[in-house]
């Protein structure tokens, strides 16, 4: 029998690495001061041997848990997943998030909390208590919410926080939103577009606001006012609906910026109402770039969101201050969106 399959101890790895055991300890433990020439050696050495540390026994004896908490909002998240429609959000962030834990002996587990119930407190912490996570990743609306950023820092707990750049503890993570809405607005604009029409997301959203800021200056930019072109929907397909309806029965608008994907679809199904095609008389441009809106027809030009990524990077985050190698509050982090051209964006009718 190989040694993978038997009992592999901390000391099979010091004597496979030819450190000490000292040593192999602080390597798993992510502290600081160990030379980067020992560390590869007991890195290798874990990896050959198959050495996996026994967590329960370092929580037993009060130290780190090793579990990083992902926060989302049960009735969304579930709805979501129940309507079947192939928004990866959750998806994304399991990649990013759990591949970076992984990388570092740490674990990922989502905990779906009610933001709207009154029981929010009781249920946190019971979610607390239960896995005394080392850290917890907030992503909106969980991450501005204070009654959540309160609870777990008097917890100890280091939070990461995602889509929020507001007061309050934790480390703050935002993908660039009013870069992602300038490029799309930019993208529109050098195709001829001027009477360009944004649908946005709910207001106690922070991204909503900074996409609406994005496109607004893109249009002042070229001197271009966006009044009467603004509607407001929030994130569902029949919110979605109501606005594109507005907008389009209100501005004469060659171009829609849509702030999910959701609303997008909505858009479309507006403009068919009225009898327009998207492209050939609405351009059309969504946020987020989930499957639905890849493999439809047409497939949407959309601002393609970097989840894996941020997630990834608020996973880092907690492990370097968990390990005493961060700051305890940062400035925020941004990480760039891209825009993605597909088939719902062409010049604009002749009129």
């Amino acid at each position: 029998m190989s040694r993978r399959h038997q009992s592999v101890t901390i000391r099979h790895v010091a004597a496979d690495a030819g450190v000490s055991l000292q040593t192999v300890s602080r390597v798993i433990n992510q502290e600081p001061g160990v030379r980067p020439e020992m560390l590869h050696r007991v890195q290798a050495s874990i990896a050959k041997l198959g050495y996996v540390p026994s967590r329960a026994a370092q929580r037993m004896s009060g130290s780190r848990s090793y579990l990083i908490l992902a926060l989302k909002d049960r009735e969304r998240t579930i709805a979501d997943w129940r309507a079947r429609e192939g928004r990866d959000w959750v998806d994304q962030m399991l990649l990013g998030g759990m591949l970076a834990c992984a990388a570092h002996g740490y674990r990922m587990i989502v905990e779906l909390i009610d933001t709207q119930s009154e029981q929010i407190e009781r249920e946190l912490g019971a979610a607390i208590a239960a896995l005394q996570p080392d850290g917890a990743i907030l992503t909106p609306p969980h991450s501005q919410d204070p009654v959540i950023l309160r609870l777990l820092a008097e917890k100890g707990i280091e939070i990461a926080r995602i889509g929020s750049v507001a007061d309050g503890p934790g480390h703050r993570l935002v993908q660039d939103d009013r870069g992602g809405a300038r490029q799309a607005t930019e993208h529109l604009l050098a195709l001829g577009h001027r009477r360009i029409g944004f649908i946005a997301g709910p207001a106690d959203y922070e991204l909503s606001a900074w996409r609406v800021e994005g496109w607004q200056a893109a249009m002042a930019a070229v001197g271009l006012s966006a009044e009467g072109l603004l509607e407001t929907g929030d994130f569902s397909y029949d919110g979605g609906l109501v606005a594109a309806r507005r907008l389009l029965d209100r501005a004469e608008v060659t171009a829609v910026i849509a702030a999910n994907d959701q609303t997008a679809l909505a858009t479309m199904a507006a403009a068919r109402g009225r009898g327009l095609s998207v492209p050939e008389d609405v351009s059309l441009i969504s946020f987020d770039d989930t499957p639905i809106v890849r493999f439809g027809s047409p497939a949407l030009t959309a601002v393609s969101q970097p989840i894996a990524d941020i997630t990834a990077k608020a996973v880092e985050r907690i492990i370097e201050a968990c390990a005493g190698r961060g700051p305890a509050i940062s400035a925020p982090l941004t990480l760039p969106a891209t825009l993605i051209v597909r088939d719902s964006t062409r010049r604009p009718p002749a009129r």
